[in-house]
């Protein structure tokens, strides 16, 4: 069983019941998410060995993410227990031609205000096969910049595979704070996982002739901003996720993967989406390719594996992915049917 260690923060999500606007009635249902989380989760879904690193507050709330945790079987013996608050985010589900809303309340969290060496990172990829993080990671704050950092390293050096889904997030820094932390740390990822937006603000790199939002897609564009970015920054593999937004509720959805040791590019398959939650939809994928990569998997069937999960994904409230291996296979081998299986 393939060892994956993920770090970031896992925040406490606050939302309206079913697709009604934030507070409009007095209720707001509790559960917890977060990039790396939710990578984490789908690991472990995937009936992987899967860790998580973070730092929660020692109060009922930060007990509650960890057992949120468990509950998915994620590991949960490599979390710090400092600081005195869990980020929170309000997330209302569009409909139509009413686009989704997320309003943060994450300043000050416990991850944000962790001290960089307060992980041992040399004995945690003692045995791991892959790191994850996100661009969001970095993006909080200096001292989750450093701690990014000595992780990326420690990997690297440990010759653990390492994948960093850009994430750009403007809420919390901007693309020239973005870009100069980023771009050095490149040199020890393996696997880049970004759409259009994440590329051109996260590394400077524009991928021509493209207008994901019109359904205007020119693969020779994304092939060529791939190949700079495995060029110019050092991965050997980029995955680009196409998302083609036809209103809050409908959406096509595919992606592609460059690899670079062999200059192929490949497409994944497409799916219509009839969306029921976007939130995590890039981290199931992410979870995806890395499941398919760490398995064995060679980079075309790993992609198609991805998308598939993120599909499915799409389709779950809240930010878990909640599927198995077998699921996602299925979808991938082709059967979009959605017949009752029995």
């Amino acid at each position: 069983m393939a060892r994956v260690v993920t770090f970031g923060e896992i925040m406490l999500r606050l939302s309206p019941p079913g697709f009604e606007r934030l507070l409009q009635s007095p209720t707001l249902s509790a559960t917890f998410g977060g990039g790396e989380a939710n990578v984490a989760v789908s690991l472990a879904q995937f009936g992987l060995d899967s860790h998580f690193v973070t730092a929660l507050p020692k109060h009922a709330i930060g007990d509650a993410a960890i057992r949120a945790l468990r509950a998915e079987n994620v590991a949960t013996d490599l979390i710090i227990r400092s600081g005195s608050r869990v980020g929170i985010y309000f997330a209302e589900s569009g409909a139509s031609q009413r686009a989704s809303t997320v309003v943060y309340d994450r300043a000050h969290s416990s991850v944000s205000e962790m001290a960089p060496d307060a992980v041992d990172w040399s004995a945690v990829m003692r045995g791991a096969d892959w790191f994850h993080v996100t661009g969001i990671t970095p993006a909080l704050g200096a001292n989750g910049a450093e701690a990014t950092r000595r992780a990326l390293a420690a990997a690297h050096s440990a010759g653990v595979k390492v994948s960093v889904d850009l994430n750009y997030r403007k809420k919390l820094w901007t693309e020239a704070q973005a870009q100069q932390v980023m771009g050095p740390l490149m040199r020890s990822v393996d696997v880049v996982i970004a759409n259009e937006e994440d590329l051109q603000s996260v590394l400077g790199v524009h991928v021509e002739g493209t207008d994901v939002t019109s359904g205007q897609l020119d693969l020779a564009g994304f092939r060529d901003a791939a190949e700079r970015v495995t060029r110019d920054f050092g991965p050997s593999m980029v995955a680009i996720t196409l998302r083609e937004s036809v209103s809050a509720s409908d959406n096509g959805w595919s992606a592609v993967l460059w690899h670079a040791a062999t200059s192929t590019m490949h497409h994944s398959q497409r799916y219509d989406v009839r969306l029921i939650d976007r939130i995590g939809g890039g981290d199931s994928f992410a979870a995806g390719l890395i499941y398919g990569l760490v398995t064995g998997r060679a980079p075309a069937p790993a992609l198609r594996f991805a998308v598939a999960a993120s599909a499915l994904k799409q389709t779950i409230p809240g930010d878990f992915n909640r599927v198995s291996v077998e699921e996602v296979d299925r979808l991938a081998g082709g059967d979009a049917s959605g017949r009752v299986q029995r």
